[in-house]
């Protein structure tokens, strides 16, 4: 079975991260920088199928499109372009596109609308090797997607941008990339953009030079130059205040810095990880954050879940913060795992984190019952399981009416959408990986 793929986008960093995920997935790849260079490819050797960018410098995706498919009438072709044009789309369908999706793309829906045009399984060699999870405690298939996602997008160069809510692990998906990456024997600088005052935050950032300001006592290397050759994580990066939001986008663009009180620039060289529990689009809608930046840094996008949406992970990592830093052995009683689990943390691992320091340093026991839990932790009791013996096995429990539903509106989504689960989720309410998670929770895979 012919497994090739061609690739073409005329910026190297997109072309090269779908190019790498594609040959984790066992296809081969061949790489095009514009429409040109494809057909000059196409002409010696026909793919199972294209994947192009639609806006590209001279002839576009739909040019390459029209012209393939005069010489090719069943080659298919996945576009991608970066501007939500529903007009595009539409031309694009109507010329004979198997489908169209918006950068960022999702690598999970990439691969999908892979292996749905050329009929073939996925293989299992997406899987992270076990040695790559030392250190990470997750059991949740919600989390597992996400380590998945970042251990594809490692390797490459491309810029990153974490979501989810405060303490919800971005700062440990950050690390989990670094420690993949090319850049592992070098520095990782992490930066959270809103513990640092506005006024100091330029200096920090790019450096300054000895009397820039009052105070600069000293000449300052800043973060972008220690990071250099490694990767810097900017934290919070939707508090950076506007006003230096053009000089973090010229130094992602250029790899130039120029430190406050110096005419002099200065050469970096740095992946860069930012992350944010905002919501970018609607601070660009409001003025709030650059739009250009935000379309610089969200090359790729990882959705972290909030703890609540993988109660899986919770008895694991409780584990490991009620003994970490001690040579105690503590354990957690099967009522306390329950009361955990019932909790919503809606300060997610770092509420988790501090509930069990405060275990830890309080119990006097080895086994950990519900009443050595913090109070607002116990508010959360379990509900008590209905009596086995008086219960009606014919009548269906609250719990069963509740997923009954659940399953009946992910069903009627995907219905709607044709079974297009990025659009399923936008129905729910809820992310891709979400809607994922669910549909492995509820069997309906």
């Amino acid at each position: 079975m012919n497994r090739s793929i061609l690739v073409v986008d005329d910026e190297i960093r997109f072309r090269e991260l779908y190019a790498r995920v594609l040959r984790d997935a066992g296809f081969a790849v061949q790489e095009a920088g514009s429409a040109a260079e494809a057909l000059k490819l196409l002409s010696v050797d026909v793919p199972a199928m294209v994947i192009s960018d639609v806006r590209m410098p001279g002839a576009s995706g739909l040019d390459l499109l029209r012209r393939a498919r005069s010489a090719h009438p069943e080659l298919p072709f996945l576009l991608v372009t970066a501007y939500a044009d529903v007009r595009e789309a539409v031309d694009a369908l109507k010329l004979g596109a198997v489908d169209y999706l918006a950068k960022p793309v999702d690598l999970d829906e990439l691969l999908a609308a892979v292996h749905d045009t050329l009929g073939v399984r996925p293989d299992a060699t997406g899987e992270i090797p076990a040695e790559a999870l030392t250190g990470i405690v997750s059991e949740s298939p919600a989390m597992r997607s996400v380590l998945r996602d970042a251990y594809r997008v490692a390797a490459s160069d491309a810029t990153i941008l974490l979501t989810g809510e405060s303490g919800s692990g971005k700062e440990v998906v950050a690390q989990f990339i670094h420690r993949q990456s090319a850049r592992r024997d070098k520095p990782l600088v992490p930066v959270n953009c809103a513990a640092i005052a506005p006024s100091l935050l330029a200096s920090e950032l790019f450096g300054h030079e000895k009397g820039a300001f009052t105070g600069a006592v000293a000449k300052r290397k800043g973060y972008f130059r220690e990071a250099h050759e490694g990767t810097l994580f900017l934290d919070e990066i939707g508090d950076m205040p506007l006003e230096l939001q053009p000089s973090l986008l010229r130094a992602t663009e250029t790899g130039r810095i120029t430190p406050v009180g110096s005419d002099k620039e200065a050469i970096v060289d740095c992946r860069l990880i930012a992350a944010t529990n905002r919501n970018l689009e609607t601070d660009v809608a409001a003025g709030r954050f650059r739009q250009d930046l935000y379309y610089r840094l969200n090359v790729i996008t990882i959705d972290i879940p909030p703890l609540r949406e993988r109660t899986e992970d919770i008895p694991p990592l409780a584990r490991y913060f009620l003994n970490k830093g001690t040579s105690e052995n503590k354990r957690l009683s099967r009522a306390a795992i329950q009361t955990l689990m019932a909790h919503p943390w809606p300060g997610n691992v770092r509420e988790l984190a501090n509930a069990m320091a405060h275990v830890r340093l309080l119990s006097q026991t080895d086994v950990i019952l519900p009443e050595h839990l913090p109070p607002a932790v116990r508010k959360a009791v379990p509900k008590a399981a209905p009596d086995r013996i008086t219960a009606d096995p014919n009548r269906p429990t609250a719990t069963r009416t509740l997923e009954q539903q659940e399953v009946e509106a992910v069903a009627a989504a995907l219905k709607e959408t044709g079974g297009n689960r990025t659009h399923a989720a936008q129905l729910l309410g809820i992310t891709r990986r979400g809607l994922i998670y669910k549909l492995k929770r509820l069997g309906l895979e």
